[in-house]
Parts: structure tokens; sequence; C-alpha cells
């Protein structure tokens, strides 16, 4: 598909974007991720400056993704492994 021009705010700041038409979506939700995770610093936290807010938000985000990949590697282990000893068991069962 092509691309279209959006318009997305971000702590009270407008960001022009040109993306792709299937991206749109996405993006718009992240934007409002932030801007939801921003507010809910701002209620919780004596911190008004935004860059300090926009820089929680930033080590939020960034911590949960390393999380995530974390996790991802260790389920990928634990697949790798059970594939293993499935192929391991057939190897057997089948030489008999």
């Amino acid at each position: 598909m092509g691309e279209i021009s959006i318009k997305i705010n971000i702590a009270d700041r407008i960001y022009p974007l040109r993306v792709d038409m299937e991206e749109e979506e996405v993006i718009r939700r992240a934007s409002k991720l932030i801007n939801d995770r921003i507010k809910e610093f701002q209620e919780n936290y004596a911190v008004r400056d935004k860059q300090d807010l926009l820089s929680m938000c930033v080590l939020h985000y960034a911590t949960g993704m390393l999380k995530a990949e974390r996790r991802s590697s260790v389920d990928e282990v634990g697949v790798v492994k059970a594939v293993n000893e499935l192929d391991s068991m057939l190897t057997e069962f089948f030489s008999k």
C-alpha cells in the first residue's frame, strides 16, 4: 500500500509523520500508550517536566521489551530442547 501523512501527539507536541497505511493503526496505538503512561507517571509522581516523564516512559517500555526478549529466548531454548528430545525418541523408536 502507499504512504500517508498523519500527525501524532506525544506529550503535548505534534509530530507529522509519513507512514505506510498498514502501520497507521499501530503508530496511533503506540502514541496512545505513551500518552497514557505519561499521564500515569504525572498522577503518581511529583514529576511535571515533560522530558523527565518521557525518559521514565522510555525506560518503562525498554525494560518491558528486554524482559519480553529474555522470556522469548528462554521459551525458544525450551522448545528446542523438547524438539530434540522428541527427535531422539522417534529416532530410537523407528530404529527398532
